[in-house]
Parts: C-alpha cells; structure tokens; sequence
C-alpha cells in the first residue's frame, strides 16, 4: 500500500505512436496520444471505428498484430516501462497485472472445453502453486460474484450453453480471477441487447468498487460512459482531441468533434420532433491523413490553419483540455483583453 501512495499513478502512456506497415504504405493507427490512469479509477475512451482506439489498449497487452509496431512513445505501469517487458514478463505481466475482456466473447472461449476448465487454466496459467481444487473453487467464487447462478452445474456447461450475457459474465470473471490492478473493457457490451447491457455496467461498476481496480473503458457509445467512468478522452484518427472529467465533456464540451457526438446521440428529454444530427463527411483515409487537425475536413467551425497545422492543448477547465484552434483563438484573446 505504501507503493501505492508513493506513486499515485497506476498508468502512464506518453506520445504513444503505433503504425501498421501495409503494402499500401504506412497507417498512422495512434498518432502520439498521452494519459494517466490513477488508481481505482474509471476511464472511457470514446471515438468512431478506426480512430485507434483498441490499437492503444493492445501496445499496453502486448497483443498488437502483425504488421503492427510501436513506433514511439512510452507505457509505464506502476514505474514499470511496459515496453521493455521480454516475451515472458508481458505473459506474467497479462493476466496478472492486467487483464482485457474483449468485445465478441463467443470468439474469445474455446468451444470444446467447458467453462470450468477454461477459467481454471486461466488462474493457473498465472499461479502455478495453486492445486486444482483450490482453482475450481476459485472459479465458482468468480462466478457466482459475477451473478452466474447454479454454478457447479455451469462449470461442466460448454460456450453454446450460455446466452451472450452469460458468456460475456464468464469473460469478465475469466479478466478478473487473477485480481489485476488494471482491466481494459474493449466495448464489451456491444453485442448485447440493452437490458442485458445494463446489467453487464451494473456489475463491473460493483466490481470495481468492491476490488477498487482501476478500467479503461473503450466504446462508441457516450451513454454507457456517461454511466461507468470518472473520466473521458475523445480519440479521432489515431490522436486525442478532447480529455476531462466525464462531467465536463458531456455539459461543456470543447472540441467540436465531441460537440459531434453529443449531437448525434439520442436523448431521454428531447422534444418528439428533434431530429439526431449526423456528422457530415466521411472518417479520414488513415494512409494519408490531414497535415493538421484530422477532424478538419469534417468541421463547420474550420479556419484555414486548421487544414495546415495540429492544434496544441489549450486547458479549458480543471484537468479538461482539447486541441482545437477555436480554444487558442479564445485564450488569445482573453489574454489580449
């Protein structure tokens, strides 16, 4: 605990950059984004299909696919340079310290071994000390505190028994049975109806308050961070361009591509007649992107500069901040006044 307390952080990522080499030419997937994670705490990244926002949550796993590369930057995880990590420090290091639950869990269990087994090698992957019997009764633990029921029975049952919420429960006590400091959700209700969706957020916001771990929670959908995260960074073409509490992104946001987004969600006290409003234009071509803000092209508030020039951060709140040339623009002129 006394670590703990010296170091408030549990993850640094600074000026992270990965980039696929293809045939076609390098795609700038992460284009040097920063955060901190601290202890116990809940961050959502948000962003559209493509914008890079799984690519960073597997530099830190160590799971990045070929052509896939880390080309800068660092991760550092309780001190720790992540990067540095051989072959069998990342797979003690996975696991143990970290753990991901995945979208699509009918993908991620094998369907010819039983549930039971499955969670049981997961555990002593990690803790080779533990006898199997101490394993199988860590698993029934781990299942019943994810709200499986009937559990011994649920052990022998095989993937295609359970519903998708129920898989999706097994995957979370699969990332949690070796009780990691950090759990990376990469949008693990997205294949879930709503009602069971509303569930699986009930569950790991209980969790996280019972096990105080932290999460990076990853996900197109500003509803399901609005319930879950303490903080939110905005990620467009592989860069972040909006991070703050999650109050202030969602009642003063300051990028318009979060403003985007925000628009184009349905709300619970909108009038019958209020039509969603879509952000016109089409995502960027990552093999050739913008030389300035990458959300340019798709903005109404675009001036010139943004087309020729990436905006720096400008500190528009307490720990909330956006790279926009509107809020240099408004600084400037609060300065000059």
């Amino acid at each position: 605990m006394a670590e703990q307390n010296a170091s408030k952080k549990l993850l640094e990522v600074k000026d992270l950059r990965v980039s696929f080499f293809t045939p076609a030419g390098e795609v700038k997937a992460v284009g040097g984004i920063s955060y901190d994670l601290n202890y116990g705490e809940v961050m959502g990244v948000v962003g559209e299909s493509g914008s890079g926002k799984s690519q960073e949550a597997y530099s830190i796993m160590g799971l990045l696919q070929s052509p896939g590369k880390v080309i800068g930057g660092s991760i550092t995880f309780e001190g720790q340079d992540v990067l540095a990590l051989s072959k069998a420090e990342m797979t003690a290091f996975r696991g143990s310290k970290v753990s991901m639950i995945f979208q699509n869990p009918m993908t991620c269990l094998n369907p010819v071994y039983t549930i039971g087994n499955q969670l049981v090698e997961a555990l002593r992957a990690h803790d080779k000390a533990i006898s199997k019997a101490e394993a199988e009764k860590r698993a029934m633990e781990m299942m019943e505190m994810v709200g499986i029921n009937n559990v011994e029975k649920r052990m022998k049952q095989y993937p295609h028994e359970f519903s998708g919420g129920m898989r999706q429960r097994v995957m979370i006590a699969m990332g949690l049975i070796c009780h990691p400091q950090l759990l990376i959700a990469d949008e693990p209700t997205t294949a879930l109806d709503v009602t069971i969706q509303a569930q699986i957020l009930e569950l790991m916001k209980n969790l996280q308050k019972k096990t105080k771990m932290g999460i990076i929670f990853i996900t197109h959908n500003l509803g399901v961070v609005a319930d879950i995260c303490d903080k939110v960074s905005v990620m467009y073409a592989g860069k972040i361009v909006e991070q703050g509490p999650v109050d202030d992104i969602f009642y003063e946001p300051a990028h318009p591509y979060t403003m985007g987004l925000l628009r184009s969600m349905p709300r619970v006290d909108a009038e019958s007649y209020e039509r969603l409003i879509p952000i016109e234009g089409t995502p960027v071509d990552m093999l050739n992107p913008p030389e300035g803000c990458p959300f340019a092209p798709r903005c109404e508030k675009c001036m010139k500069i943004c087309l020729k020039k990436m905006p720096p951060y400008v500190e528009v709140g307490e720990n909330h901040r956006s790279a926009c040339w509107l809020r240099v623009q408004e600084t400037m002129n609060k300065e000059e006044s």
